[in-house]
């Protein structure tokens, strides 16, 4: 029986940064709007760190029970270490979707955006079938467009629009730039297991690029947020700008990835590239906080 600490490890703390990024974006864009919502803002992070745990857990189950994580890099596999029941890790993703939907019910009426309700239940969908079901597309190379659509567009979108009603210029690049870094998280894991998943079968987008074209990719999904910096300077304010500064830990990431690190040489990136997401928001938020206290 798995251990309280192996089910928080099995969880992927490290990929939480994630769910935070957009929700720190999405509320920066609603403070331009002159319209954030505290309460609002910190049921839309209850929903995207409960989506994300969920999402963990269950690609936990399904991977374990396809006998793909039987040989991994990387943090605790419940199942495929056999440390817990494969029954019992699918609970605690249902649980932990249970608890998406109860603060996602509450944002929306609060909010009071029905058609939301909508969304969030495609939201839930999408994070099982990754990698469950019968033709789980994390297994056809599609993970990545889940992630920027959903871990991006869709979270820091929907952030700015519970709170203010509306969709900025800001909230769009923002958005862009956020699910580019989230994409990057799951490409630097997709790239580690590059061999394992080859003889699994599991055809991810790393598997079918393979290794040199996923880091260029890496790189690339590295450079976006940058480049987004301007439009969100250019469509508010430039203390925006102050996201810059995370280009310094970005390019010793990118370093890493294109010297040809592999296996174990890349849990490193995976939780770097977390940490990078989360302090571009942070800075990015910051920018905008000083601007709010120009006005």
């Amino acid at each position: 029986m798995a251990t309280p600490s192996q089910w928080v490890h099995g969880a992927r703390p490290r990929t939480l940064p994630a769910a935070v990024a957009p929700v720190l974006v999405g509320t920066s864009a609603a403070v331009l709007d002159g319209r954030w919502h505290l309460g609002l803002a910190l049921l839309a992070l209850a929903v995207a760190l409960a989506l994300q745990v969920g999402v963990n857990y269950a690609n936990d189950y399904s991977d374990g029970i396809r006998g793909t994580d039987e040989v991994r890099h990387g943090p605790v596999r419940l199942v495929g270490q056999r440390l817990a029941e494969p029954a019992a890790v699918k609970r605690a993703a249902f649980a932990a979707f249970g608890v998406a939907g109860v603060a996602g019910l509450a944002l929306v009426a609060l909010a009071g955006h029905w058609w939301l309700l909508a969304l969030g239940a495609l939201s839930v969908l999408a994070a099982w079938r990754y990698t469950g079901g019968e033709s789980p597309y994390g297994y056809r190379g599609l993970g990545e467009v889940y992630v920027f659509v959903f871990f991006g567009l869709v979270a820091t979108l929907g952030t700015e629009y519970t709170q203010a009603s509306r969709i900025s210029l800001f909230g769009v690049f923002g958005a862009i730039a956020i699910g580019s870094l989230a994409s990057a998280i799951l490409v630097a894991n997709n790239l580690r297991d590059i061999p394992t998943d080859t003889v699994a079968g599991k055809r991810t987008l790393a598997v079918r690029l393979g290794d040199r074209r996923t880091r260029l990719l890496y790189a690339v999904l590295l450079g976006i947020p940058f480049v987004a910096l301007a439009g969100m300077a250019w469509v508010s304010t430039p203390w925006a700008l102050l996201g810059l500064a995370a280009v310094v830990p970005a390019w010793g990431l990118v370093r890493i990835v294109r010297s040809g690190s592999s296996g174990p040489g890349l849990i490193p990136v995976l939780a770097g590239t977390g940490v990078t997401e989360i302090g571009y928001a942070a800075l990015v938020t910051l920018g905008v906080a000083v601007a709010a206290l120009q006005r």
